[in-house]
């Protein structure tokens, strides 16, 4: 993959950035170049949404990993005293204020360009409901990036669709926002799992619901908050990848309580084609290739690994080398990533660590280094690996920003997450 660069607009003038993405050595060549310092302030008299838009704003503008960031005080709705900002080394001032309105909420961002003295940035963004306000942070936040005309972080406004376990026999489908700080439950009622997103638009969620003691695959409308039927296994039935354009699934089913294998499944003809027939265990389909081969998780090897064959079904070559025991497998494009068993301890959490490679390249990278990471994901752009790190006794979902080498971590205490898809 050819070198990009990180472009910023220093204020007074523009200023390169080299950033090397993921090549075919899968290496990450990081920069010590100056970052821009920005003073994320509260415009006083405000309500508990302000002060709690501004901790989330702060919290974005690190992860995006393209500024310094500092947390400022309350101040007066009027123009800063620049000298006192250029003094201090400061580039960029955002002030932030929110305010309900009807049952929702507005946020306003202010933005100055402390160089040029100048207000470069005025905006008010709206959510539907109050619990919704860090998404304002997140808007603000690919907002100001924008400016200084960074990366994209569009990433940062997409939701995340989550399965709970509550107690015994009872999981919720929940939203959330990237962070887990924004969450609203919208399916319960019994064992609800493996929720997979349906379309872009993230209208329409896929989930396993046991029905009369069989896993059934349903389609939930979220605009209707209505659910049909899809299909039905006898030992398992999951919704592992939805294709481009939404037309297609790739299911892993055990039909007629036979061993595990992976289907293509047509929405408009609902015709169901077996893509694996090995006597064993084929799960966890991912479209790779521009969606001309399926990469897989099987036991043939007498142990789980990561396999691919062509949409079409027919010849299974294998994709992975390293590990013993080889699980979660995501793509994007050409990019694999999945996770490896490097443990075996029968009484407590064993390590699970995170690998990735290139389907055109022999290389591998190692993204974690200890814990249980599980169940990586792509963002949108490949530019990003959410997964999900357990500990006894909660579930916490981690970020990888792939170009900064850089992670970050958003618990849920006393909560474990069954799965989830980005």
């Amino acid at each position: 993959m050819p070198k990009r660069f990180l472009i910023f607009a220093m204020l007074w003038a523009l200023w390169a950035m080299p950033m090397a993405a993921l090549d075919a050595t899968l290496e990450i060549i990081t920069s010590s170049t100056k970052l821009p310092f920005i003073v994320v302030e509260h415009i006083a008299d405000n309500n508990e949404y302000g002060q709690k838009l501004l901790s989330q704003l702060v919290g974005d503008l690190k992860v995006s990993n393209h500024f310094q960031v500092e947390k400022g005080e309350s101040v007066k709705d009027r123009e800063p005293d620049f000298q006192t900002y250029k003094d201090k080394k400061i580039d960029l001032i955002a002030r932030v204020s929110a305010s309900k309105r009807g049952g929702g909420i507005a946020g306003r961002l202010v933005l100055y360009d402390v160089r040029n003295a100048k207000k470069v940035l005025e905006q008010e963004y709206t959510q539907p409901t109050l619990n919704r306000y860090p998404f304002l942070a997140h808007e603000m936040c690919i907002g100001i990036n924008t400016y200084v005309q960074a990366p994209r972080i569009d990433w940062m406004r997409e939701l995340v669709v989550l399965s709970k376990y509550t107690t015994s026999g009872n999981s919720l489908i929940t939203l959330a926002d990237y962070t887990l700080t924004f969450q609203q439950d919208i399916i319960q009622g019994g064992l609800n799992i493996f929720p997979k997103w349906g379309n872009k638009e993230k209208t329409i969620i896929y989930f396993t619901r046991y029905i009369n003691d069989k896993p059934t695959i349903l389609r939930y409308e979220l605009s209707t908050n209505t659910a049909e039927i899809i299909t039905q296994s006898d030992g398992m039935a999951v919704v592992s990848d939805v294709s481009s354009d939404g037309q297609r699934l790739l299911l892993s089913l055990t039909p007629n309580k036979g061993a595990a294998d992976v289907y293509l499944y047509e929405l408009q003809t609902k015709n169901l084609k077996r893509l694996t027939t090995f006597s064993g265990i084929d799960v966890g389909g991912k479209f790779i290739n521009g969606e001309k081969e399926v990469a897989f998780v099987s036991d043939r090897l007498g142990y789980p690994n990561v396999f691919a064959t062509n949409i079409e079904g027919g010849n299974v070559e294998q994709l992975v080398f390293h590990g013993r025991n080889n699980s979660s497998v995501a793509s994007h494009d050409k990019y694999i990533v999945y996770t490896s068993r490097e443990s075996n301890n029968e009484f407590g959490l064993n390590t699970f660590n995170i690998y990735l490679i290139a389907t055109n390249s022999d290389f591998i990278r190692r993204l974690t280094e200890k814990g249980s990471n599980q169940m990586p994901t792509f963002s949108k752009d490949g530019k990003n690996i959410m997964y999900i790190k357990h500990t006894q006794t909660q579930s916490a979902l981690g970020i990888i920003r792939l170009d900064y080498n850089s992670s970050y971590f958003f618990s849920l205490p006393k909560v474990k997450i069954q799965s989830y898809d980005w």
